[in-house]
């Protein structure tokens, strides 16, 4: 009986210590928040204390141990399952039998109470009159060193569990312990960082235009909580624009991290896959302090750079070398903006991306036919202008992102089909294109051998020319010496209106062909030559006109100066 008597004593003083300890590790006096502060609160109390403690920078005796109460408690607060349990039993696992209610919550106490009628019982807690304190704790089912307590555990469990033996063992106090995670934070599978492994990185990371802030981790370093929830509220805003992930450099991702050069000592590290030094991605390393601001930044600098600034008053649309259909993102930001840095990673294969900062006064925006900003003009790759979308106007940079996209995307298809209809020699084509200052160097480009360009001053001009230069375009034409076939000669067709043109003209000719109804030039772009045909012009004449110039019968001249058209 005295043995039994002792061994509730000592239960009791071991519960005592549990209390204590409970006490002690308040989450909310350990973030100093009360209960009824929220997340966003608790996540701002959390980042404080750890750049106070973490034990990179603080070196102060104490300070780890500090850090790890901070991370546990952090771990119980930001999930709502946990805090909810803890408030509701004062554990996190909401182990039943105790109850940290507000009917059993005295100045911060928690009190635990059971006990059935025939049970022993101990109470905890401020009670009775005088400020004298009381403890309960009750043993149901046998009598013995084994009988479960209305807590849901036998004493054969506290021991085990304290002394660490038996089925129980590990764990300090068994249910009323800390978690089982290393004490700086292991990886938290309730977070929403995405797991990167070497295969998911090589398909959906490498050179896929979109820019990813990754977190390289080992379960056993310190302080890996406290990266996730930095990089969590850095990328919130930014989602759409940046994508995250983090890998594990411990076990089967070991060689991946060595791969990418990545190696960990004494805490994790982050990495930006960042396309701001050139075409292909490449994983760059921030060295900053940990902090929302600094690494939010740092992200921002890193987005895809693949947008060119430009004078709009100054652009023009065909000195731009570029095959591409191009796209201009028209707003009063004088930076880049991030939706149309990140919608630049992810189609810079696929247009020609440029920014002007304008305002809705200035005459070049009116020009182009816009009536509010910000805007998106478009230009086909035959020099056609579309303006895609203005007055644009968006919720979140997410949805932001996938409505453009889906612009960017019909504006491709628009171009794919008037690509099938631009003339080309060899493919068959029979759309003769009108030339203007945009369209201007894809057609009559350093890349021409040949230009021919037939000029109009009427619209019935215009379709007969059309007619004829369609069937002539299609015929296939080459030098002739000694009756053997030299090499094919690569000639485009294009349409000039003579009315709206007569500066360009006066390139070939000093008084600009101004007697003429229609004329025939050939332009030589790379050689800066040219010849001329002012005869009646029909089909005929066109395919002799042709033939003399691959057999060299024609005499080119110099240019007087090089022919642009605005």
């Amino acid at each position: 009986m005295k043995a039994r008597f002792g061994l509730l004593i000592m239960a009791a003083g071991l519960l005592l210590m549990v209390f204590c300890e409970s006490k002690k590790l308040d989450p909310y006096k350990v973030l100093g928040v009360d209960r009824s502060t929220s997340q966003r609160e608790i996540q701002k109390a959390f980042h404080k204390l750890s750049l106070q403690y973490h034990p990179d920078k603080n070196k102060n005796k104490g300070a780890q141990e500090k850090f790890a109460e901070i991370n546990n408690a952090y771990d119980i607060l930001s999930d709502e399952q946990k805090r909810k349990n803890y408030d509701l039993f004062g554990d996190e696992k909401g182990n039943p039998g105790f109850d940290a209610s507000t009917s059993g919550d005295h100045d911060g106490y928690t009190y635990f109470t059971g006990g059935e009628p025939g049970e022993s019982g101990f109470n905890f807690g401020p009670g009775g009159q005088g400020g004298s304190k009381s403890f309960s704790f009750s043993f149901g089912g046998d009598p013995g060193y084994g009988g479960q307590s209305s807590f849901g555990f036998g004493l054969n469990d506290i021991f085990s569990n304290l002394f660490g033996g038996g089925k129980g063992g590990g764990s300090q106090f068994g249910g009323f312990g800390s978690s089982s995670r290393s004490q700086y934070g292991g990886r938290n599978s309730d977070k929403s960082i995405l797991s990167v492994n070497s295969k998911f990185y090589k398909k959906e990371i490498n050179d896929r235009g979109m820019s990813w802030l990754l977190l390289f981790y080992s379960p056993d370093l310190q302080g890996t909580q406290y990266y996730e929830s930095i990089i969590e509220e850095v990328a919130a805003p930014l989602v759409g624009a940046l994508k995250v992930g983090s890998v594990n450099c411990e076990s089967e991702e070991a060689s991946f991290c060595k791969e990418l050069g990545v190696h960990l000592r004494r805490a994790p590290k982050v990495y930006v896959y960042s396309y701001s030094k050139g075409e292909s991605g490449s994983l760059v390393e921030y060295s900053g302090d940990l902090d929302v601001k600094g690494l939010k930044s740092f992200c921002r600098d890193n987005l895809p750079k693949f947008s060119k600034g430009v004078n709009l008053s100054q652009f023009k649309v065909a000195a731009e070398a570029v095959t591409l259909p191009k796209v201009m993102l028209l707003s009063t930001k004088k930076s880049t903006p991030v939706i149309w840095r990140a919608l630049s990673g992810l189609y810079h294969k696929r247009f020609a991306f440029y920014n002007a900062e304008v305002h809705d006064s200035d005459p070049s925006v009116r020009a182009l036919g816009v009536n509010s900003l910000p805007a998106i003009i478009g230009w086909l790759s035959n020099g056609e202008k579309v303006i895609l979308k203005s007055g644009i106007s968006v919720k979140d940079l997410k949805s932001a992102v996938q409505d453009l996209s889906g612009l960017l995307e019909n504006f491709e298809k628009k171009n794919k089909v008037a690509s099938t209809k631009t003339n080309h020699p060899e493919s068959g084509d029979n759309h003769i294109p009108l030339l203007t200052g945009s369209n201007f160097h894809d057609v009559c480009g350093d890349g021409s051998p040949v230009c021919l360009i037939v000029a109009f001053r009427s619209s019935k001009s215009r379709d007969n020319l059309q007619t004829i230069l369609k069937s002539v375009s299609q015929k296939s034409f080459s030098r002739k010496q000694t009756g053997v076939s030299g090499p094919r000669t690569s000639i485009s067709y294009s349409l000039l209106d003579a009315t709206k043109h007569q500066s360009f003209l006066n390139a070939f000719e000093k008084s600009g062909f101004k007697s003429s109804q229609k004329f025939l030039v050939a332009y030589k772009p790379k050689r800066g030559t040219f010849a001329t045909f002012q005869g009646d012009i029909t089909e005929e004449a066109v395919e002799n006109f042709i033939i003399s110039i691959l057999n060299a019968d024609v005499q080119f001249t110099k240019t007087k100066q090089k022919p642009t058209l605005k």
